[in-house]
């Protein structure tokens, strides 16, 4: 999903940036934004050694439990839900008006330009994609995924990372 959600987003601004040349490049560990595997593994290692001030979240599991997580979130930052606010559903509350749809939905999200890769205008909208877990099934060849899956594997081995 990182990969596609990359790939989407550069291609907006670099047209000559196929899924294949995003697929090559992001199996050797580069990205636009340096190297993943190491960048990822990184923080991964700080969070292990340092809870307290390094939060390392995943996508997948914070969409398929978002009350758990948004707790989690509120206790790393310190500023832990009450007994009372979760009894009425303030976090429930805020993970919908924090969720995909909702934050997609709001106008400066939605519709405008900003100016943020390299001096090339963005639509708002282009930040806000799908938001769904699994879409790459939709963008990668079953060898593809395979091989990114073995790449993975090796990269974190040991690590206690696993995607």
């Amino acid at each position: 999903d990182v990969l596609v959600s990359l790939w989407q987003f550069i291609s907006k601004v670099r047209t000559e940036y196929t899924i294949d040349r995003a697929f090559d490049s992001f199996s050797e560990g580069m990205s636009p934004y340096g190297p993943i595997w190491e960048h990822s593994l990184g923080f991964w290692k700080k969070s292990m050694a340092e809870s307290d001030t390094v939060l390392f979240l995943r996508y997948d599991e914070m969409m398929a439990e978002p009350v758990k997580h948004v707790k989690m979130l509120a206790r790393f930052l310190r500023v832990p839900f009450t007994e009372q606010e979760v009894s009425r559903g303030v976090v429930e509350d805020v993970v919908h008006l924090c969720s995909f749809d909702k934050l997609r939905s709001i106008p400066v999200n939605s519709t405008g330009v900003t100016d943020r890769i390299g001096g090339v205008p963005m639509e708002n909208s282009s930040y806000f994609r799908t938001g769904k877990v699994g879409d790459w099934a939709n963008h990668l060849t079953e060898e593809m995924a395979n091989k990114l899956d073995a790449i993975v594997e090796e990269k974190l081995r040991g690590s206690g990372l696993i995607f």
